[in-house]
């Protein structure tokens, strides 16, 4: 007897297994993955650094040089590119093909961290990010006005919209074009300079030395203890204008007498303008 036998002699069970088949199909359908590409992640992790005041030799030399030797030996790394501009340094490495980008970030952290010594003193530490993916601009949305100057808009963007943005499921980063940060501007004059005997390199020196915090430590009683801070930072526009730069048979000189001082923004270098109005995006 043959095994096409059994159906032949009961329909009913031949049926009963036939529309089995067709129910399991179609659940099936459904289930099945469509793709017309395989599944890829392709991450990309960016190391920038900031050196004021240096020229675009000096950041290539003591920041970019170094960083790139110790970043190189990370693995997963397919290939690195580097630009070096005055006050700035960026190091672009891109990954493998779906190589984790977890495991790349912590590994390119820890080189990055152990160079930090070797780095200029007036560097600052080196900011990480990654990126995975293609990543396109969806949107552009701009952001002006007529009584508040650009530094008050990047401030209000970075602590209520940027977030909320950011916060939003399927959006990767919320980037901030042409934000001017807020920053003490002390516009030295050189003729009162010479004047007092001074130079650039005395006022540079009086702000870091008078801009400070300081742990003190603490002290206890029998019952009570108290932590001590030591505070020296100026916290006010005229705080900065009064700081004492020289003393010299009672003299006083301040801040105030060789430069115009004011709070404005980090830099002057690049605006963002729409429709003919200045703006931050």
């Amino acid at each position: 007897m043959k095994f096409t036998d059994i159906f032949i002699r009961r329909p009913v069970l031949a049926i009963v297994v036939s529309l089995f088949l067709l129910v399991l199909g179609l659940r099936s359908i459904g289930l099945l993955p469509v793709l017309q590409f395989p599944r890829t992640e392709n991450a990309v992790v960016t190391v920038a650094t900031t050196y004021t005041g240096a020229d675009a030799g000096q950041v290539a030399g003591f920041v970019t040089t170094p960083l790139e030797n110790v970043i190189a030996q990370a693995n997963g790394i397919d290939y690195m590119t580097s630009t070096s501009t005055p006050g700035v340094s960026v190091i672009t490495a891109n990954l493998r093909l779906n190589y984790p980008s977890d495991k790349a970030l912590t590994e390119i952290n820890t080189k990055v961290n152990a160079v930090l010594n070797r780095l200029p003193p007036e560097a600052q530490r080196p900011v990480l990010n990654v990126k995975i993916g293609q990543t396109t601009d969806a949107m552009y949305i701009g952001f002006s006005s007529k009584t508040l100057p650009p530094n008050k808009i990047t401030d209000y963007l970075t602590r209520v919209v940027q977030p909320q943005l950011q916060a939003v499921d399927g959006v990767q980063t919320a980037e901030i074009l042409g934000g001017k940060l807020f920053a003490l501007r002390a516009w030295l004059n050189p003729r009162k300079l010479a004047a007092y005997g001074l130079t650039a390199a005395d006022v540079h020196t009086a702000l870091a030395n008078n801009d400070y915090l300081s742990a003190a430590g603490h002290t206890k009683g029998q019952m009570v203890k108290i932590n001590l801070t030591a505070s020296t930072s100026l916290h006010s526009l005229s705080g900065f204008r009064n700081l004492i730069i020289k003393q010299h048979n009672g003299a006083v000189v301040r801040l105030k007498d060789v430069a115009k001082v004011t709070l404005g923004s980090e830099d002057y270098e690049s605006q963002v303008a729409f429709d003919g109005h200045q703006g931050v995006f």
